[in-house]
Formats: structure tokens, sequence, C-alpha cells
């Protein structure tokens, strides 16, 4: 990733990420605010989040799919408003299914943005997953920031302040622009992207796919209730469940630049392997460890949940190089956003049970999703006949834009 004007593109389109995500973590925010102000059962509210993630989870691969066959920049900013006004709407109706429409309908926003803006950001960085990770973690701090968002406008005003969470949107469409306008300088006709080297590799593709599914199940179901059972595990009130929310989601930018020197080191494969194999214990300790430490276990179960993000984003890309955009609408949408097709299961069990029986077959989640990097080849590794490549701008991957 060389030079100002690409490092700027960069810049903005991970400040654009960040208005993005707000909205993937506001929902999670949200819920205890259903649950005060209209009642919601823990099912109830955990089926707004599944509302967000349904759709979300059929409609980016269909649009990774799209973008493949044409460039569609237009999305990024389109697709801002749209799920920023969703989110924004959700609070102003007290019909339950209204809420669930409008949830849907920022899902649907967020499921437009992110292939696309995947496979820009790629263009941008030439397929370095370390610029890859600063894009990635513009979305981690938007995840960060939602529950800081939702407490200052919903805390105090109520649901029926929700309108005003479409203020980053606006932001996060207005700053599309001066991106896509640097990045169209960049690739004027007469110059082309690299072709792919590698022929796909769908087998591993898919384990890999399988293994972002177990990392959603135990992320979505940790960020959903997470806020309630901080209440339960400190003795804190609101602003405890709201403080266990930040970490979490703060925590990840830390894990995805952590992710992104470590794979400089070592492959990305092994650095994905260990951080599962280590969250397993951090998820453990989120369940069965009160007190003040509580915290200290969402931190590292952050921390291991996402030094892998970014790295899983440009593995996916790596196993499938002729099909960049679908490979990103999978890696960062359908497997990401299925985790909330779990959440009124948890739901369900938390409302017969408790929290805590419903939290526990979360540990397991990193476990099946280290056993499936196991076997995982780390793409472009040479055989013992070929020299190995030597380290580039791109952290010793071939460069490809597409």
């Amino acid at each position: 990733m060389a030079g100002v004007p690409r490092n700027h593109t960069i810049i903005l389109l991970a400040v654009g990420h960040a208005c993005v995500d707000v909205y993937q973590g506001a929902v999670a925010a949200l819920v205890p605010f259903f649950l005060a102000e209209r009642a919601y059962t823990y099912a109830a509210a955990s089926g707004v989040v599944l509302a967000a993630s349904l759709l979300s989870s059929v409609a980016q691969p269909l649009f990774g799919a799209l973008t493949d066959r044409w460039a569609m920049p237009w999305l990024l900013p389109t697709s801002t408003l749209l799920g920023g006004a969703g989110i924004a709407l959700s609070g102003v109706t007290g019909s339950y299914p209204l809420t669930l429409a409008f949830a849907a309908l920022s899902g649907i926003g967020v499921a437009a943005y992110h292939p696309e803006a995947a496979r820009v950001a790629r263009l941008a960085s030439r397929g370095s997953h370390t610029a890859m990770g600063w894009f990635s973690l513009g979305g981690n701090i938007g995840f960060a920031l939602a529950p800081l968002l939702v407490a200052v406008v919903v805390a105090t005003g109520g649901l029926r302040l929700s309108p005003l969470l479409v203020i980053p949107a606006l932001a996060g469409g207005v700053l599309c622009l001066p991106a896509l306008r640097a990045l169209r300088a960049t690739t004027r006709p007469g110059s082309t992207a690299a072709a792919p080297t590698r022929d796909d590799d769908r087998g591993s593709f898919v384990r890999l796919s399988l293994a972002v599914v177990c990392r959603s199940i135990a992320f979505t179901g940790l960020s959903t209730f997470l806020a309630l059972y901080a209440h339960q595990r400190t003795g804190g009130g609101t602003p405890a469940g709201t403080a266990a929310l930040v970490v979490l989601y703060l925590g990840g930018a830390v894990g995805t630049v952590i992710g992104g020197n470590l794979a400089n080191r070592w492959d990305r494969v092994t650095v994905v392997r260990w951080s599962y194999l280590l969250t397993v214990v951090a998820v453990a300790g989120v369940v069965f460890i009160p007190g003040p430490a509580f915290f200290v276990f969402v931190a590292l179960t952050s921390a291991g949940l996402y030094v892998p993000f970014s790295l899983q984003v440009t593995l996916g890309q790596d196993y499938l190089p002729t099909r960049v955009g679908t490979a990103s609408g999978i890696t960062l949408g359908l497997t990401v956003s299925i985790g909330g097709l779990a959440s009124p299961v948890l739901g369900a069990v938390a409302d017969a049970t408790s929290l805590q029986v419903a939290l526990i077959p979360l540990i397991a989640m990193p476990a099946l999703a280290w056993l499936l990097f196991r076997s995982l080849p780390e793409p472009g590794t040479p055989s013992p006949a070929q020299p190995a490549e030597p380290a580039n701008a791109t952290g010793g991957l071939p460069r490809a834009d597409r």
C-alpha cells in the first residue's frame, strides 16, 4: 500500500466502514431499551436481532455475486443511508412487526455495503491483509461506539429520540464520495487489475466459512445478551451493561490490529488457529467468572474473536481469487450475520432457564472453529521445490486486485 492517495483512500473507507457498522452494534445495544420500554421478553428482543441478521445473511452473498460482475460503487453511500434509516425508525413505533421491518431494512443496507466496500478496499490496498486490517478496524470502532451512541441518545430521551441515530449514516454517506473519487483517479482506463495467479480452492473456502459461522454465533450471542448478563455477574445497573458492550466491541479494534501485525510474522492460518484456541478459555471466563474479572474476560474474548476477523476476509478472497465479491459477501456477510439466527434460540433457553445456561454452548463455538482451521492451508504457500516469494507491501502475499 504505497503512496499518500492510497493511504487516504483506506482511511476514508475505514471511517465510512465505522459509520455503517455502528448500525450492526446498535441492534444489540437497543435490546435493553426494548425490554425496559416495551416489556419484550428475551425471545422477542432477540427476534429484533434476528430480523436485522436474516435478510442480511441472505442478501450479502447476492450483492457479492453482483459486484463480481459489475462494479457498483454507488452502493457505498446508498447502503450506508439505508442502514442508518432502519435503525433510526426502529424506535419511533410501538408496533413489534414494524420494529422488525425497520431492523430488517437496516440489515439490507448493511448487506449491500460490505461486499462492494471490501472489493473497493482490496483494489485500494492491492490485496494487502494489513491494509484490510485497517479497513476492518473502522468497522470494529463503529461497533464499539454503537452502545455509547445509543446510551447518549436513547437513555436520555427514550426510544422516541432514535431518529437522531441516523447522523452517522449521513456522515458516512458523505465520506464515501471522496474515497471513490480518489480510487477512480488511480484506476483510469488503460490500467488493468492483476489477473488471479491461483485457481479457486472451494473446499478450503467452505471450511473457512464454517469456522466464521462458529465465530459469528459466539460473537452475536454474547453481544445480544452481554449487557443483561453483566448486570447479573457484576451487580451493576445499565452503566455496567453499556461498559461490557463497549469492552466487547472496542477490544475488537485492538484484536484486529494485533491480528494484522501477527500475520506479518507468522502465516494467517496459524495466527487464527491459536486465537480460537485461546478464545475457548476466554469465553468460559465470561460465562462462569463473576465480579470485576468479568470485564477482563470480556476483553480477552473480544480480542480473541477479532484477531481472525480481517485475516479471514483476505483468506476467503485468496481461496476464491476469481470471485472476490462473492468471497467478501460470504465472509463479511452470510457467515457473520447468520449468528443472529441463533439469538432467538438462546433467548428461548434463557427464558426457560437462565442466561448463564443459554450462554454455555457458546464456549464450544471457538473450539469448533479451531478444529476447522487445523486442516486449512495458507494460500500461496510454496511447495518444497519452490522458493518462497519475498515479502512485499502486501504482507508476503501475491498482489491481486480482484
